[in-house]
């Protein structure tokens, strides 16, 4: 079956509700656990359908923005959200208070539970006003940022279609081009400014009303960060400051060496080589062939989940008209089907989207036998191991894919030590304001100036403001949208790295304990999941310096007198 034929039907979510709060009755109930674990069964067999028919919803209207039908759907679930997160809510209630908890305890896995508490101590109805508030004043970053209509090389263009003129091989335009974005920042600065002030407000007394200390509690329950906490992040953001910060600088000296410049300014950072990137030797049908082949060699289990997804058509990966931007895996429960969305440009990015969104795909195409739908994905911070590992794992099929890999490779892996520094100054960043709601919007500003020094040394900003005066962080939208949503991706890198390691040591070896870390889903928190994949915890001391002396040798190697 074909995903064109995949069948939506939207769900009465008053008859959805009605049945769902019997079962939640006869739950409360049940005299026996076995009454109680029948019950989980319906309740979860209810969770799976609608949110099989809310992925439907969500991909087809991503497909086709134009699409009137699934538009008004998209818009049924957005409206109806609460209802959804009610159904959660009084499942993970139930479950909390079950007379029988030890024994669905052994029968389900402890992280069920330690995920089901947290979801409880994050929302009741005290705070609904305020939390509506918060999505509101999101809302208006994001229509703050879309608003941008910058003229520019003799048209009108948004933030995102600026930032692609900062890999233009002339130094001016890059210069010209950042200028033009910082001037429309610049009008806005107070804007940005005055949304975020609110947000922290409003965040701050959420967490207050809910009992907690501040919203940096409340952020880590958001985020389900079980097995973990501020201080082991703490320590994790020094040892990026003394083992990577000096290897992405001796990075940055080589790419200004490599281009021609005597100082790297932030507008030459994206502009890696002067004879450009290197570019995919085929197009998006070609690159989904020759996907097939590499999945093909890699392993039997990879062969058989590329099949699956090519033979069922769950790929929508070129760009179109009236397709959204940006990229995804999502999973259709109903059908047992991951889903690969994003949008081919033609550029090396193409071939790094492929793999990370297979590397998703494949570990939810891996772990579905798991009988608790909560397991189906793990936490964030360890979603990503599978699919930055994946990004890893494919390195000897890149020549698939481009005529000199050597270059994509070694852009790959600067691309991600440098961003390290950043990802952990987004989260320091986050830390102090929220232990310190009341500062003002300079002294914001001037805490991001201290932490770029710290952690981004070589950022010149060539005098171009507001830049300089501290307002870089306004670009990114996860400070805005998802606090403490950032330092997750960094966590996730170390751990790749690590597997990519291990893959040019014995690379069965490694692939045999990815293979099993993507079977296991969301079943431990994170740490957890780390040692089962017999990887070291980020959070332990000397992870850093031990991956980052490994990556400093391998880059050395790479010959870039061609690049």
């Amino acid at each position: 079956m074909k995903f064109q034929d995949y069948k939506y039907t939207r769900p009465d979510l008053e008859k959805v509700k009605t049945e769902f709060k019997a079962l939640i009755q006869q739950f409360e109930d049940a005299q026996d656990v076995e009454t109680q674990i029948q019950l989980i069964d319906q309740m979860n067999e209810i969770r799976k359908a609608v949110d099989s028919e809310s992925a439907l919803v969500y991909v087809r209207a991503s497909i086709d923005t134009t699409d009137e039908f699934y538009s008004k759907e998209r818009d049924f679930f957005d409206e109806n959200g609460a209802e959804i997160v009610w159904l959660e809510s009084a499942y993970y209630n139930a479950i909390t208070k079950s007379q029988f908890k030890s024994e669905l305890i052994e029968k389900y896995g402890e992280q069920l539970f330690a995920l089901a508490e947290l979801y409880v101590k994050q929302y009741d109805d005290s705070v609904k006003d305020l939390i509506n508030e918060e999505n509101k004043i999101v809302s208006e970053y994001s229509k703050l940022v879309a608003s941008a209509e910058i003229e520019f090389d003799g048209k009108t263009l948004n933030l995102a279609q600026l930032a692609a003129y900062m890999q233009n091989p002339d130094r001016e335009v890059r210069k010209a081009a950042l200028i033009a974005t910082q001037d429309f920042r610049g009008k806005h600065l107070e804007d940005f400014d005055d949304i975020y002030d609110r947000l922290v407000k409003v965040r701050h007394q959420i967490a207050t009303t809910l009992g907690f200390k501040n919203f940096i509690e409340l952020g880590y329950v958001r985020m389900r960060r079980v097995d973990y906490d501020q201080a082991m992040v703490k320590n994790y953001r020094e040892q990026i400051a003394t083992h990577v910060v000096p290897l992405a600088t001796k990075l940055y000296q080589a790419q200004a060496k490599r281009i021609g410049v005597d100082t790297l300014k932030f507008y030459d950072e994206d502009f890696k080589f002067n004879n450009g990137n290197a570019m995919p030797k085929d197009d998006a049908k070609m690159i989904l062939e020759n996907g097939r082949k590499m999945y093909h060699e890699l392993s039997k289990e990879t062969a058989e989940f590329y099949d699956f997804m090519m033979e069922r058509e769950l790929f929508d990966v070129e760009a179109k008209k009236g397709k959204e931007a940006g990229g995804y895996c999502t999973f259709i429960n109903n059908y047992n089907s991951p889903f690969i969305f994003s949008n081919f440009n033609g550029t090396d990015g193409d071939i790094t989207v492929l793999t990370h969104e297979a590397g998703h795909a494949f570990q939810v195409y891996s772990s579905q036998h798991l009988e608790v739908p909560d397991y189906l994905w793990p936490t964030h911070e360890s979603c990503e191991i599978h699919s930055m590992s994946m990004e890893f794992f494919t390195y000897p099929w890149m020549k698939l894919f481009f005529e000199n890999p050597e270059k994509f490779i070694y852009k790959h892996i600067g691309d991600a030590i440098q961003f390290l520094p950043y990802g952990v100054a987004v989260d320091e960043f986050q830390h102090i304001v929220y232990e310190n709601p009341t500062l003002t919007k300079e002294e914001r500003r001037a805490e991001w100036k201290k932490l770029e020094a710290k952690y981004l040394p070589n950022r010149d900003y060539d005098g171009i403001a507001p830049l300089v005066d501290g307002s870089f962080w306004h670009k990114q939208g996860h400070i805005f949208a998802s606090p403490f949503y950032y330092i997750d991706y960094t966590l996730a890198q170390v751990c790749a790295f690590q597997f990519f390691k291990r893959s040019t040591e014995d690379f069965d070896s490694a692939w045999k304990d990815y293979l099993h870390l993507c079977k296991i889903g969301g079943s431990l928190p994170f740490n957890a999941l780390v040692k089962e994949g017999n990887l070291v915890s980020p959070f332990e001391s000397g992870t850093l310096s031990t991956i980052m002396t490994f990556l400093d040798q391998y880059i050395e190697n790479i010959d870039t007198s061609s690049f």
